[in-house]
């Protein structure tokens, strides 16, 4: 493979020194001066993950592990199957997707949690994607999926 060929990740092409680029660029809009840690797998792989960790049986995009150490930041999981299920549904590249997915875990790894803050995860977010260029977050998308579905109840 020459080095002009992005990688080939289950199937799927990904320009890795761009996406390491784009992490180092967004631990710097964050502060985040402690390195990261990020493994790119399959949904069987976050699946595991997200039922040892968090009891949910079931693959999820982004999984994030703080280590409330301030020599390193944490680790994200990132399922590379979710991610191009979902890039293909908003008609972008997977590459964008596992940015959003990037962003949105290195903000929890930067201690937010639009669980049980009042918007500031969210607002965050958002400022961010707009900064890097990025369409909406997974924030956004969850908040928008509410809105319309309580729109459609009668």
């Amino acid at each position: 493979m020459s080095p002009a060929t992005p990688p080939l990740l289950g199937g799927r092409r990904l320009d890795l020194p761009a996406l390491r680029r784009f992490l180092a660029a967004a631990q710097r809009a964050l502060g985040l001066r402690a390195p990261v840690a990020v493994r790119l797998m399959d949904d069987a792989a976050i699946q595991a993950l997200n039922r040892q960790f968090r009891a949910l049986d079931q693959p999820t995009d982004v999984l994030s592990f703080p280590a409330h150490d301030p020599a390193y930041a944490g680790d994200l999981a990132v399922s590379l199957d979710t991610a191009a299920r979902q890039a293909r549904a908003r008609h972008h590249p997977l590459d964008t997707e596992v940015r959003i997915l990037l962003l949105h875990g290195l903000l929890h790894l930067a201690g937010f949690d639009h669980e049980a803050d009042q918007g500031q995860m969210r607002r965050r977010e958002r400022q961010l994607r707009l900064q890097f260029g990025l369409p909406p977050g997974l924030i956004e998308r969850q908040n928008r999926r509410k809105i319309k579905s309580s729109r459609s109840k009668p």
